[in-house]
């Protein structure tokens, strides 16, 4: 209890901040002279009062106060009318510095540099091109990499789909993944529901295929409304639907899997294919991989899409899709479109999915992530304008902000470049007339003074926009 009692007052006194890792067993015990059991119970203490908290294989560590998390959003009110939308100009000027270090890109929704595995993935080249035919030069089936299409078909075990590498389809990213099976399931002037706020990826390809966005009320922890959900499919308002079932972007939010059971339910009760964007389904902070929608889907109405674009290889653009009965159409766009993918670059992904590193790597970026998670609610609460809201995202890697009201982020973005700080304003994730007082921040950076200095002066920038 004294040493419980010591790591708590450091906790209180704001000394150890959220995130922040506590000395280890051994430690303890070297500097309190007493048994591992001892020191064991002290931190059991602690993680009874939710002061600190375990990360398998990494440790103990400090754990945010109640009294200083940010407040979650409320469950967010689109129009529930279908509509065209074009926020073209704003994505333009947000993303179009993407691949320059001038600017902190709190902006984008992948892993710096030094969290990805960068040595063993130009090792991994270098064997795909001693083993590869041609030193994959040579096209490779429309299927794609069978290798690859095994691996994923494995991988997909931690959340219960049994996959043969024969359902899988291998796209250029995850985004091609969802086009081709947009293109595959609706025509132009169709409609696709959507939760909201969503990724703007996901808007502009619906503006590029001319189908209109049903945006749908969508809660930050749970995800999308499932009444609002059935009223749209009940009522033929939508083709199809696409959903971030896990860690959703913007927001974070990861739909229980009693929501995805139901969700696949109505999607085959109302014979509405539903599109699946599970991304980010990999980088949880639990203990176990969330189940997909997939998961649930028995007749095959579920077009299951991944890729390892944020994961280990922004740049190699490896995705695929588990398309069910619409195999053969996906099968087709992709064949008209880029009739194969390239090939060296799905080698690589497959030998590190075979070998097991990228599970290896998968743990230490998941407490990575994690933490800097922990980290950026502190700063919320500390450096952003009273009563702002957060989401409290339980994988993936953004966080979403609401400021009172307002204060509009297209101006305080305006306003962060000159600061050479970059973040997602609001309104670029919705085709309608909101969230412009929110704004998305992407915390899978390095964690340093000067991240954290940079976080201090967008918080400065905000309370002056009161």
């Amino acid at each position: 209890m004294r040493i419980a009692g010591v790591i708590e007052n450091q906790i209180l006194d704001n000394i150890l901040r959220t995130g922040d890792k506590l000395p280890s067993l051994r430690t303890i015990c070297r500097e309190y002279g007493v048994s591992q059991n001892t020191a064991l119970n002290a931190y059991y203490h602690l993680e009874s009062k939710m002061l600190i908290e375990t990360r398998p294989q990494s440790g103990y560590y400090v754990r945010y106060s109640r009294t200083r998390i940010p407040s979650i959003p409320k469950i967010t009110n689109p129009s529930m009318i279908a509509s065209y939308g074009d926020g073209e100009l704003m994505v333009s000027k947000v993303y179009g510095n993407l691949g320059e270090d001038s600017n902190l890109a709190l902006s984008l929704g992948t892993p710096a540099n030094e969290l990805l595995p960068i040595a063993k993935l130009n090792k991994g080249l270098l064997q795909a091109t001693r083993d590869l035919k041609g030193s994959g030069v040579t096209s490779d089936k429309v299927e794609g990499n069978e290798r690859l299409r095994r691996q994923i078909a494995r991988w997909s075990f931690a959340m219960e789909c049994n996959f043969t590498h024969e359902d899988i389809i291998t796209t250029n990213g995850c985004l091609n993944a969802l086009s081709y099976c947009m293109m595959a399931v609706t025509e132009k002037g169709d409609t696709v529901a959507m939760e909201s706020p969503v990724s703007f990826g996901m808007l502009q390809l619906a503006q590029a295929l001319g189908v209109k966005v049903l945006e749908l009320p969508t809660h930050p922890q749970t995800g999308v409304d499932l009444n609002a959900y059935e009223d749209a499919l009940k009522n033929k308002q939508v083709k199809a639907s696409l959903l971030i079932s896990n860690f959703s972007n913007p927001l974070g939010c990861c739909m229980p899997d009693e929501h995805k059971k139901t969700a696949v339910e109505l999607s085959e009760k109302y014979n509405v294919p539903l599109i699946e964007n599970d991304l980010n389904g990999d980088v949880y902070f639990g203990q176990q991989r969330p189940k997909s929608c997939k998961t649930f889907d028995k007749s095959g109405i579920v077009l299951w899409c991944g890729s390892v674009s944020k994961t280990l290889a922004p740049g190699y653009r490896v995705g695929w899709v588990a398309p069910g009965r619409f195999k053969e159409k996906v099968l087709r766009m992709k064949l008209f479109l880029t009739i194969a993918s390239t090939s060296i670059t799905q080698e690589v992904i497959a030998g590190f999915l075979e070998t097991g590193r990228y599970e290896n790597h998968l743990r230490k970026l998941r407490h990575t992530l994690h933490g800097n998670f922990l980290k950026y609610s502190r700063a919320i609460a500390d450096y952003f304008p009273e009563g702002t809201l957060a989401s409290r995202p339980q994988g993936g890697f953004v966080v979403w902000a609401e400021l009172p009201g307002n204060i509009d982020t297209i101006d305080l973005y305006e306003k962060a470049l000159r600061h050479k700080i970059s973040f997602a304003p609001g309104r670029i994730f919705t085709l309608q007339n909101q969230y412009a007082n929110c704004l998305r921040l992407n915390y899978g950076l390095l964690w340093n003074d000067q991240l954290e200095k940079s976080l201090q002066a967008l918080g400065n920038l905000a309370k002056a926009e009161l």
